[in-house]
């Protein structure tokens, strides 16, 4: 009885897979490439980000005192006003606190900047900065 049953099913199973094959057929290829566009979708939009770890050598005098070199001072052709532009940014001062300690305005302060820029051939306040303080151009 089992055996018959079991040869029954296994009929059936067959008069469905045969009289509904393109169904499966489209189903199974339907399946196959939404599997295949997830995936592609997840390679090609995964952000490629790598990260980079850049030590640097931080200089620490623990002379506070240093004296400008005013040769160099001269030879760069630095102002003094630009000097004291220098000192303010080394002080963390913005563009605006600048112009209002020193009693200028805005684009006199971004002037003297871009001045001060050229002539240590720098790009940025930071780096400005650090040069000067390398070459004992300020403290």
């Amino acid at each position: 009885m089992a055996i018959l049953l079991f040869f029954l099913k296994w009929l059936e199973l067959r008069y469905i897979i045969f009289t509904h094959s393109f169904e499966i057929y489209a189903g199974c290829i339907a399946v196959l490439f939404t599997a295949l566009g997830i995936w592609l979708a997840l390679k090609l939009s995964k952000p490629k980000i790598e990260t980079i770890v850049v030590e640097k050598e931080v200089r620490v005098n623990s002379n506070e005192n240093i004296v400008p070199d005013v040769s160099l001072i001269s030879q760069l052709e630095i102002t003094k006003r630009e000097l004291e532009i220098l000192n303010l940014l080394a002080q963390g001062h913005s563009n605006q606190e600048i112009a209002a300690t020193l009693f200028v305005s805005l684009s006199t302060v971004k002037t003297h900047n871009q001045n001060l820029f050229e002539k240590l051939d720098v790009k940025r306040r930071i780096q400005a900065v650090e040069k000067a303080k390398r070459l004992h151009l300020i403290s």
